[in-house]
């Protein structure tokens, strides 16, 4: 078997599992995106991926991701994802390659990113990184503190918050996370009104998630294998 036909299987099997969770869950397809977590998979996975359909790419390592992004600029509708976590002065290097950063999740890390975003001239999307379990040692902030980030995010003029995203902690049924996250996203709609995205589920989950009101499934294993190279 080819990695295109490979690939091609692997997204259709994947396309199932959502369209069936949706159906399950009384929602339209429409509503969930599929971010394939194309980390440590070569930017050759990603064109094939591309030309079946997807659009949405997400990398966790900016320096792995600024030399795959730049392979790939003749992807002109690929959009970048940063999913992993980030450091701030990393914040300049994230912002040339990334449309969107869905980790974020301190005040200082959301101040060295508008600052790099400024300097570009350009608005970046973000979504808060939360810690359902309160361990943010892992990454993700404390619920608790979702208002004080959220606001920072916002006074910035620079950064454009789209919602939220978690990873499932071991400590917590994966139900219970999402259903948390949800609810933490929906307080946050009043006074962010931009803040409408649930990034939640992976492989193992995305139907539990899309189940609780996720917008945004994770895919990696699922669809590219577990293979993993040491370069892009």
């Amino acid at each position: 078997m080819s990695r295109r036909e490979e690939l091609a299987q692997n997204l259709a099997e994947v396309e199932e599992r959502i369209a069936k969770a949706c159906e399950n869950a009384g929602r339209d397809r429409a509503e969930v995106m599929l971010l394939a977590v194309t980390k440590t998979w070569p930017a050759s996975d990603v064109e094939i991926l591309y030309e079946l359909g997807l659009r949405n790419f997400a990398e966790n390592r900016d320096q792995e991701a600024g030399a795959k992004v730049g392979q790939l600029r003749h992807l002109v509708e690929a959009r970048w994802h940063m999913v992993g976590r980030l450091q701030r002065n990393k914040a300049k290097s994230v912002v040339e390659w990334a449309d969107q950063v869905d980790s974020v999740d301190s005040v200082r890390l959301a101040e060295a990113l508008a600052k790099a975003a400024h300097a570009r001239g350009q608005k970046l999307d973000v979504l808060l990184q939360v810690s359902m379990d309160g361990d943010t040692s892992r990454g993700g902030c404390a619920v608790q503190d979702v208002p004080e980030l959220a606001g920072a995010i916002t006074r910035s003029g620079d950064l454009i918050l789209r919602g939220a995203m978690t990873v499932a902690p071991l400590t917590m049924e994966p139900s219970q996370a999402f259903e948390a996250l949800a609810s933490v996203v929906s307080g946050l709609r009043d006074d962010h009104p931009t803040a409408t995205g649930v990034s939640a589920g992976m492989s193992g989950d995305l139907e539990d998630a899309i189940s609780h009101g996720s917008t945004c499934v994770r895919v990696g294993t699922a669809l590219l294998g577990s293979r993993r190279l040491t370069s892009p």
